[in-house]
């Protein structure tokens, strides 16, 4: 089975003329690039699939939305196996579900209420097509190169919100979670799996943060609790920031040092999301220690004692058992079911 999707990953068909949706406000110089002329992009690498004027965007803004990009089809074969998952109609192996903070101590409620995350389904043979899907893998490249690794997969499912705002996720950068190196040869792919916007908490970016470095991350004084391992920056609360309204089967591309979150679910109806973190095979490890992300590691650590693992490290361990305990624990505000 792995040498099947070995083949998908490396052997993947090229997509053809497709067009990026450029969200509304975007930064000042978006207009760079008609044709992309005498520019040095430093985020992507040459290939024919970005145009010069996606790569363009992506350089000023760090992020680029794919338009309907994913099969709806596909998409409501995850959305069924999610909720298999989480009603207990299938095993969910050695998958990683959780559940909000307002919700840890709630009986009578359904799966799908309950569950807001699964992670680590890269062994199910269903949800596992969302990463190795062609034309996902034929932008991934771009960003990269042609040596592909599926670092971390996550299916988000945002209920609505019980009036705690729990719900939301503040603004962070993804590569505070991940001891690896180089952050430009870091993507992620985020599919809409529903429409998404403002209501029902679509992801919010500050295009250009990419170009920074990456922050300091802790928890945030929200009154209500926030979920475990929901670490945040601090100090761009009067920053504004750009909303990203999306269709179902639409697909954003963001790099690992853009600022971004989520707002909370105010419908009465789920928003779900589906995502991987891809990396090229070349990214080595580093030494967290004495640097900002020393915190996660304490954390993910700890996380692997309480599961009676005593000898992993942050740095040392295999990548699937790290990401496996990457952004919840068993105790505290969230739980792993």
């Amino acid at each position: 089975m792995a040498q099947a999707r070995m083949k998908v990953i490396f052997g993947h068909l090229n997509q053809r003329d497709r067009h990026s949706f450029i969200p509304q406000p975007v930064s000042s110089s978006a207009t760079v690039g008609v044709a992309g002329e005498g520019i040095k992009f430093q985020y992507t690498l040459d290939n024919p699939h970005l145009t010069p004027s996606q790569r363009a965007f992506y350089e000023d803004n760090g992020f680029l939305v794919i338009p309907n990009l994913v099969p709806h089809d596909k998409i409501d074969r995850w959305r069924d196996r999610f909720l298999d998952l989480v009603e207990g109609r299938v095993s969910s192996g050695g998958m990683t579900k959780m559940k909000d903070i307002s919700l840890r101590n709630v009986e009578g409620v359904s799966g799908e209420m309950m569950i807001n995350k699964i992670q680590d389904f890269v062994y199910d043979e269903v949800l596992s097509q969302h990463f190795m899907l062609p034309q996902v893998l034929d932008y991934v490249e771009c960003f990269t190169g042609p040596n592909i690794m599926a670092m971390h997969t996550m299916l988000i499912n945002k209920p609505p919100d019980p009036g705690t705002r729990t719900s939301r996720h503040p603004l962070h950068q993804d590569l505070h979670y991940f001891p690896f190196r180089p952050a430009n040869r870091i993507v992620c792919a985020w599919t809409a799996m529903e429409k998404i916007n403002n209501d029902n908490g679509c992801l919010f970016v500050l295009p250009g943060s990419h170009k920074g470095v990456l922050e300091q991350h802790d928890y945030p004084d929200w009154e209500d609790g926030v979920n475990k391992m929901y670490h945040g920056v601090r100090g761009y609360d009067n920053i504004p920031k750009t909303m990203l309204c999306m269709e179902k089967g639409d697909t954003v591309f963001f790099h690992p040092i853009l600022l971004h979150g989520s707002g909370d679910n105010k419908t009465k109806h789920f928003r779900k999301a589906i995502s991987c973190h891809y990396a090229s095979s070349e990214c080595e490890y580093i030494d967290v220690r004495g640097t900002s992300q020393e915190n996660i590691a304490k954390e993910v650590e700890e996380v692997a004692r309480k599961k009676g693992i005593e000898d992993l490290t942050y740095k040392g361990t295999s990548l699937n058992l790290m990401l496996q305990f990457l952004f919840f624990s068993t105790s505290g505000s969230s739980a792993v079911v």
